[in-house]
């Protein structure tokens, strides 16, 4: 009984044989693999020695020993051939596949021909155990591997399992061997070999052979001649002994495989060949050629074998050398049969697809290299369906190696020629690269060609070199430079930071050859350096570019024209690095193309600059300051590069108090519609002096946007607050509704339709009026503030909205407190500065003020001429409530408004109403309904009338009419007295 502890020790020392077995050599021979399985289980039992039999013996039905450990030959001789169904344990175990025992050794069945128990050996000890267990094969063939014990000594359940485990083994090394499983060519040959059934073998031309007859019944083995006259050496009386003699005689490495061949001619009743080496009677071995037929008789049951034997020493010495050089020779051979198996393959072969002890006799799709190429297997079969030699490229699963496979279709299958086509491809893949790089080069000149031709400014000149050169050539600075005076000044850079190139602004003249630059605009050629050894090397007193920039290397660019140079590029690398003759060629044609390009954008950039410096001084310098609304504007120019725009706004101060807020846009880029807009803008201050209500002012601006002649469109919207009303009337030719944000939070967008564009619109327009709510802030914008091309027009009005419900709703304080932080904080929420405008954007804000009502004074008066006169006393009388006696303001308000009642009474119509403003200004109105405007006339000394507006011009400080809906008003403004508070 053997303890739990001596269990486990027994069961480590087993897997430690097992591990051992698996370290056998892949290519070692079969008798040596079956050897040292053996010895491994004898040693492992405790056994007194081991057999192993296989299928063959040159008969069907019997069981050969192919190797033995530990055992006398005396004991061996009477298990070299047994009958497969004896009674012998190896018999029973590779009949039944199962383990058999025998606890008393005996000898085993006889054979036709041979009685193993006429060569028992005698004095064999009794008791003798004998355990076989089956090695399992293929399609039921089955061979045995045995035991010997010692008397008295059974074999337990570990030595079962064992056994097992080394049979197994035995089995898996011997699958693709032929031993166990014959494979299908062998079969195939045998069965469709030459010649009729019964026939002979027939001797091969100009080589003497030996024809020979073994009966499989007696087992009786004749000769049809000497032997020794065929096979000089073999003792000629070898046929006397029978096959068991001729048996002892062959190679034992050779043996397994002739008696596989026999066995399987038998079974197959066909026509087989094999060649093996038999010993000679002074020990040394000669290749034969063995070839032969199974006769059977009339019921188809073998009863002989018929055949002939051939000295091939000379052809095997032949096949041999071409064996060999086939084996060692630099490509890779694959032979496959035709079931797609691999049936050979040389050591170059191996290398790729593994060693030959895992390879032959496998699919081809199973090998782990096949299945690691996609679409290997598949090319290979529609080759050898076409049934011609082919040829591919493959990369192999190895990520470098590159292979080309000749495929040959042969008769008994397909041979595989593999030659390492890794350096071709290699070299194939280089010229590829070259031939690449030199197109990219061609279409990187071209790319920048067309971007250098679209640069406008001396930015985009730079952003075009820096995205198109700097990537292909692994740089990773850029600085553009520009001659100003003399001196270079730095028009842009990249990879650098700011204050580098601020060091370099100015430091370098043209003239001055002690640095790169002023060299390379001297010889008029590009200008390399390697690495910072050479720079300092030969431009020492420029060393700050090494010192401050952190580049490895520089590629300097002189940028001339016309033989004038205009400036330089440097191009800068983090690495030394040295450019080659095609770099060097491509940086030689980027730098004409580079200085056109930035010769066209200093043109571009002077007359940018002179057309904006002219379209700002059409917009409002200054806004101007109002009780009655509190302003603020922005405007913001598209990108640099775009031609000026249109957009422009305006505040104008109205008569009674009331002031014009007005926005507008002229469409497209360019001088011209800079000048429309400043002449709108000029007409809008006219018209708005003529007092006309918005729709018709937006008619009259039709009027002039499309006069003959003039091919522009503008929108705009014109709106007049009245604070005394807090009304708010606007009328709109094509501009997006003004956003009202109210004090109580709510933001909304004014109700409208707008009219199209000034320009192709059909007037009337259409005036609208809203109430304003004290401190109401409006918001007139143009297009380009809440559209672009990326976010439609509704987006950017709802973000707008946003924008102004977060201000209303801060409360005082907050960040962006006040209308010009405001304007500030909406444009840059909506114009982010990373963002190129396509279109110009203007901004206005109004908060609007209401004039109180204690600001305010209205009286009807009598069409009478007492009227003048109660006017006076109303205005005395105000004058003194609001604090203003000034005599000299009263006397002159008095005379006023007492002309301008007595000029309605001679001339107009009642009812006459007289309304007093204190607002920005003392403004006094008298209101008739007469449509008809008063006019100043030159008067001669001799005319009695026509003095009074002449009089009403020379006491204020500005007059004029507005026409009404119910008729007009004549209106006066007096400057407050000095100290006067404004409301």
């Amino acid at each position: 009984m053997v303890n739990a502890r001596g269990t486990v020790r027994l069961l480590e020392r087993q897997q430690m044989r097992l591990r051992l077995l698996g370290a056998v050599d892949e290519d070692r021979r079969d008798v040596e693999v079956l050897l040292t399985a053996l010895q491994q289980a004898v040693a492992e039992v405790h056994g007194l020695g081991g057999m192993v039999h296989l299928p063959g013996g040159g008969m069907s039905g019997v069981l050969y020993l192919v190797a033995d450990s530990g055992l006398p030959e005396s004991m061996t001789r009477p298990w070299l051939i047994i009958p497969a169904r004896g009674k012998a344990p190896p018999s029973r175990a590779a009949r039944s596949d199962t383990v058999a025992w025998q606890p008393d050794l005996a000898p085993p069945d006889p054979v036709p021909g041979r009685d193993p128990a006429a060569l028992w050996p005698s004095g064999l000890p009794v008791g003798i155990g004998h355990l076989a267990v089956p090695v399992p094969g293929g399609g039921g063939r089955r061979g045995a591997l045995s035991v010997l014990f010692a008397p008295g000594t059974e074999p337990g359940p570990a030595e079962h399992a064992f056994l097992h485990d080394v049979a197994a083994w035995m089995s898996g090394r011997l699958r693709s061997s032929g031993i166990l499983n014959p494979p299908c060519t062998l079969l195939r040959a045998l069965q469709h070999g030459p010649g009729p059934r019964d026939a002979p073998a027939q001797e091969v031309e100009g080589a003497p052979a030996l024809t020979y007859t073994w009966d499989l019944r007696t087992g009786e083995l004749t000769a049809g001649g000497p032997v020794d006259e065929v096979l000089p050496g073999i003792d000629p009386q070898i046929m006397t002994g029978g096959i068991e003699a001729w048996a002892a005689l062959i190679h034992p490495d050779d043996l397994p495989a002739a008696v596989a061949g026999f066995d399987t001619g038998i079974q197959e009743r066909g026509g087989f060949q094999h060649e093996y080496r038999i010993r000679r009677q002074d020990g040394t071995y000669v290749w034969i050629e063995a070839r032969a037929r199974t006769i059977t008789d009339e019921a188809g049951a073998p009863v002989k074998v018929t055949g002939t034997i051939r000295d091939s020493s000379e052809t095997h010495t032949a096949a041999e050398s071409v064996g060999r050089a086939l084996r060692h020779m630099s490509d890779g051979f694959v032979s496959l049969d035709t079931d797609w198996r691999v049936e050979f393959l040389n050591q170059a072969a191996e290398r790729l697809f593994g060693p030959a002890g895992e390879v032959a006799g496998a699919l081809l799709r199973d090998v782990p290299a096949v299945r690691a190429v996609p679409g290997l297997e598949q090319r290979c079969r529609a080759i050898a369906a076409e049934g011609r030699p082919a040829g591919f490229d493959v990369p192999w699963p190895d990520g470098t190696s590159w292979y080309h496979l000749r495929l040959v279709p042969v008769p008994e299958g397909l041979t595989l020629y593999i030659t390492d086509t890794t350096e071709r491809h290699l070299r194939e893949v280089e010229r590829a690269a070259a031939e690449r790089a030199a197109a990219e080069r061609a279409a990187l000149v071209q790319r920048v060609t067309r971007e250098l031709a679209e640069a406008v400014t001396a930015q985009d000149v730079m952003a075009a070199v820096a995205d198109g050169v700097m990537s292909p050539l692994g740089a990773t600075g850029l600085i553009m430079l520009g001659v100003v005076d003399d001196r270079l000044t730095v028009v842009g850079s990249r990879g650098y930071p700011q204050h580098f190139t601020r060091a370099l602004e100015g430091q370098w003249t043209v003239r001055d050859t002690t640095n790169p630059v002023g060299d390379a605009l001297r010889t008029r050629t590009p200008l390399h350096i390697a690495s910072p050894e050479e720079f300092r090397k030969r431009y020492p007193g420029a060393e700050v570019l090494v010192r401050e920039g952190g580049s490895q290397a520089w590629a300097f660019l002189p940028l001339a024209v016309s033989g004038r140079g205009i400036g330089a590029a440097v191009i800068c690398f983090d690495r030394p690095r040295a450019l080659d003759d095609d770099e060097r060629t491509l940086l030689t044609a980027l730098s004409g193309l580079i200085a056109q390009a930035l010769e066209r954008a200093g043109l571009y950039d002077e007359a940018t600059t002179r057309a904006r410096t002219l379209q700002r001084s059409l917009l409002p310098q200054a806004l101007p300051e109002l009780p009655e609304v509190t302003v603020a504007a922005r405007y913001q120019p598209a990108k640099q590069g775009a031609d000026v725009g249109g957009d422009w706004y305006d505040v104008i101060p109205l008569s009674a108090a009331r002031v014009a807020l007005v926005i507008g846009d002229v469409m497209g880029h360019g001088m011209a519609e800079a000048a429309t807009m400043g002449g709108l803008r000029t007409a809008v201050r006219t018209l708005s002096e003529l007092e006309l209500p918005p729709d018709e002012i937006l008619g009259h601006l039709n009027d002039i946007i499309g006069e003959p002649g003039t091919d522009a469109f503008a929108t705009c919207l014109y709106g007049i607050y009245d604070p005394v009303t807090r009304q708010l009337s606007y009328a709109s030719a094509g501009q997006p509704p003004p956003a009202v944000a109210r004090p109580d939070g709510t933001v909304t967008f004014l109700p409208m339709t707008p009219d199209p564009p000034l320009g192709v619109a059909t007037p009337p327009f259409e005036t609208l009026e809203t109430e304003l709510p004290a401190e109401s802030l409006l918001a007139l914008y143009s297009d380009g503030l809440v559209e672009s091309k990326d976010r439609d027009v509704t987006t950017g009005m709802n973000r707008l909205a946003e924008l102004l419900f977060e201000s209303v709703n801060a409360g005082p304080g907050a960040p962006g407190d006040g209308l010009d932080g405001l304007c500030a904080a909406i444009t840059s929420a909506l114009l982010p500065a990373h963002r190129a405008l396509t279109d110009d954007a203007a901004l206005l804000l109004a908060r609007t003020h209401p004039l109180a009502a204690e600001n305010v004074a209205e009286w009807p008066l009598p069409e009478d001429p007492v009227a003048a006169g109660q006017a006076r006393e109303l205005v005395r009388a105000q004058l003194a409530d609001w604090d203003l006696a000034d005599e000299d303001l009263v006397m002159t308000t008095e005379l006023l408004v007492s002309e301008l009642v007595g000029n309605v009474i001679r001339h107009a119509c009642g009812p006459i109403r007289l309304r007093m403003l204190r607002s920005r200004a003392l403004i006094c109105e008298v209101s008739d309904a007469s449509l008809t405007t008063p006019h100043i006339r030159h008067t001669s000394a001799t005319d009695e009338d026509g003095r009074g507006l002449q009089l009403i011009s020379a006491l204020c400080r500005r007059w004029g009419t507005r026409h009404t809906r119910t008729g007009k008003s004549i209106w006066t403004e007096q400057a407050l007295p000095a100290g006067a508070v404004d409301v």
